[in-house]
């Protein structure tokens, strides 16, 4: 992708960069774009294979919708910045804009992270191709505002055939569109329009979800979902591809 290769013969790292001030994790603490900058270069230090930067929060409760103009100007400096300071890193944008995803790839990233999964704008998959960009579809429902909340967390035939339907529409419309499949990452979603025990299933079949078509996969467990777990996650560090 874009002259990157990431070899996947073992699980590779995603460490994240919140710029929003109204993160579920960290709202607020790397809003500057300096303070981002050095985050994203002691992620790299830790051993992350890929940074993620986002600029709009989608968090459980409250999460508000910004434009594109304002997520571009939180953005814009710090991907540039992190490719600057370090020119091998592998950057992933996370935003659900088709114009905000056109204008950080032109500015070097090399991923696009859709939340949406395509659903929210027609164009993010052409830009995406047009670009030779990897991308990551995670499902969800509902837009930024509601999609982490349980609004439309209703499954009356299961949770892993409808997110087994939903994603394979979207990954349809991603080929369509010419995204190479060797771009293609999917993310079941985890505590995104699912309750706990949605969220508990998916973990259980992970391999219903990949192995029919053979993809690679995101997992993003991060600090609010901890009450799946024994301990809590590392916020910073959300991602397992």
């Amino acid at each position: 992708m874009r002259g990157r290769v990431l070899a996947t013969d073992r699980p590779l790292v995603m460490g994240v960069v919140n710029v929003t001030p109204d993160s579920f994790s960290d709202g607020g603490r790397y809003l500057d774009a300096d303070a981002a900058i050095r985050h994203a270069g002691a992620l790299l230090a830790e051993g992350a294979d890929v940074l993620d930067v986002g600029a709009e929060s989608t968090r459980p409760q409250g999460a508000t919708p910004v434009s594109a103009q304002e997520e571009l100007r939180r953005l814009a400096p710090v991907v540039r910045g992190i490719l600057d300071a370090h020119p091998d890193a592998v950057v992933s944008v996370d935003t659900v804009k088709a114009d905000v995803a056109e204008a950080m790839l032109a500015a070097g990233a090399h991923i696009v992270n859709d939340v949406s999964a395509l659903r929210l704008d027609a164009r993010m998959a052409p830009v995406v191709a047009t670009a030779g960009a990897g991308l990551l579809l995670m499902h969800s429902r509902g837009g930024v505002a509601d999609m982490g909340t349980y609004l439309h967390a209703d499954y009356p035939d299961g949770v892993v055939d409808a997110v087994l339907h939903e994603l394979g529409a979207q990954l349809d419309v991603a080929r369509h569109a010419g995204v190479a499949r060797e771009c293609l990452v999917v993310d079941p979603g985890i505590g995104f329009a699912k309750r706990p025990e949605d969220s508990l299933r998916m973990l259980a079949t992970l391999t219903d979800l990949a192995m029919p078509k053979n993809l690679k996969m995101l997992i993003r467990i991060q600090e609010w979902s901890s009450s799946y777990h024994a301990r809590p996650c590392r916020a910073d560090v959300g991602c397992a591809w």
